[in-house]
């Protein structure tokens, strides 16, 4: 919901200022409709209803994988797609990969974003209602008045959204302010801020803004290789943004934050995976306690690239442990669909 456009709307209607409050509270806990606005005043439930969209974007279409991850297809007042991913798993976790950006400005040689169209950042509200549509996928007989707390306004087997992760399309950190103004409202939708990260290629300015504004959410940078020619071939920003004055830039964001740095390292066989670029990896992270390497099986996305195999991942993986850096292998989920890391968009550019 465009919350600016609510309150100016609110305005003209002569109405009270708590009236936006009561509204909000209804939309972030994903009413489908004014009409289940039930303390609102009828005629004005009847009048935003014409006046003030429940949402900025509108479904195209949406996909399940058979691991029950689900993809939406989203467009824009007008016309820009974007695509927003909600993974479930079996500890209870339910998790929304949102997009800042439909397209996007940078060309990740193994991204599926990067070869599509660049249309624009998108606006905070457009970034969380992609988490909205997800959190209004439930029965309607699930729903109670928000006069209750947040987390006893569901019934029993009313769904929850509990992690959100700016790993969609787009580079967050390009789009740092809507970014920020998102992160600042998820609270309210049930995602703790520890609970949400951010992702980026190196954006230093973002990451400096990060680590004096906002809510200290999680970071995560995209790596994936640690020399500079390497990863200027798979990621040409590394031209613009070394990769020693990103870590630095991270290393000064762990300091104010205090927070671990997440390194995303996407495994592409016989181009990042071998045991010395292993060792480059962990000599280039430190100190190691602010940093912990998520390793990415890569997922196709038409880009030339062969994923390494279960050997070479646990091999490389090894490596890290042995001097000193935390590293784990993520789970794929979604990819079916083109769900998964560095799928998005695929579906869209073909439209």
């Amino acid at each position: 919901m465009d919350l600016e456009l609510l309150e100016h709307r609110l305005v003209e209607a002569g109405e009270p200022p708590y009236r936006a409050d009561q509204v909000w509270a209804w939309v972030a806990r994903g009413v489908r409709s004014y009409e289940e606005m039930t303390d609102l005043p009828v005629a004005l439930r009847e009048r935003l209803a014409d006046l003030v969209p429940l949402s900025t974007l509108e479904l195209d279409r949406e996909a399940r994988a058979r691991d029950g991850t689900r993809k939406a297809l989203l467009r824009t007042a007008d016309g820009h797609p974007l695509e927003a991913v909600l993974m479930t798993y079996r500890d209870g976790r339910r998790s929304v990969c949102v997009s800042s950006q439909s397209g996007c400005p940078l060309t990740c040689s193994f991204c599926a974003t990067g070869s599509m169209r660049f249309g624009r950042n998108l606006a905070a509200s457009e970034i969380v209602d992609q988490v909205l549509h997800f959190r209004r996928s439930r029965p309607l007989s699930d729903w109670r008045a928000p006069s209750a707390p947040l987390h006893a306004s569901f019934g029993a087997k009313a769904p929850q959204i509990t992690h959100a992760v700016f790993m969609g399309m787009g580079e967050p950190l390009m789009n740092v302010g809507a970014v920020l103004a998102a992160c600042e409202r998820l609270p309210a939708i049930g995602i703790a801020t520890s609970h949400t990260t951010v992702s980026t290629v190196g954006w230093i300015p973002g990451i400096e803004r990060m680590a004096r504004e906002g809510p200290a959410v999680r970071l995560a940078l995209s790596l994936h290789a640690a020399e500079d020619g390497l990863r200027s071939e798979l990621m040409p920003v590394n031209d613009r943004y070394a990769l020693a004055d990103v870590l630095e830039a991270c290393r000064a964001w762990r300091r104010a934050r205090r927070r671990r740095v997440f390194v995303e390292y996407v495994m592409l066989a016989g181009v990042n995976d071998r045991y010395e670029q292993a060792i480059a990896l962990a000599e280039a992270l430190v100190p190691r306690e602010a940093f912990k390497v998520n390793l990415i099986p890569y997922n196709p996305t038409g880009g030339g690239f062969e994923g390494s195999g279960r050997a070479a991942i646990d091999a490389f993986r090894a490596a890290l442990r042995a001097r000193g850096v935390p590293a784990t292998v993520r789970l794929t989920r979604g990819r079916d669909i083109a769900a998964a890391c560095g799928q998005l968009a695929a579906r869209a550019q073909r439209d």
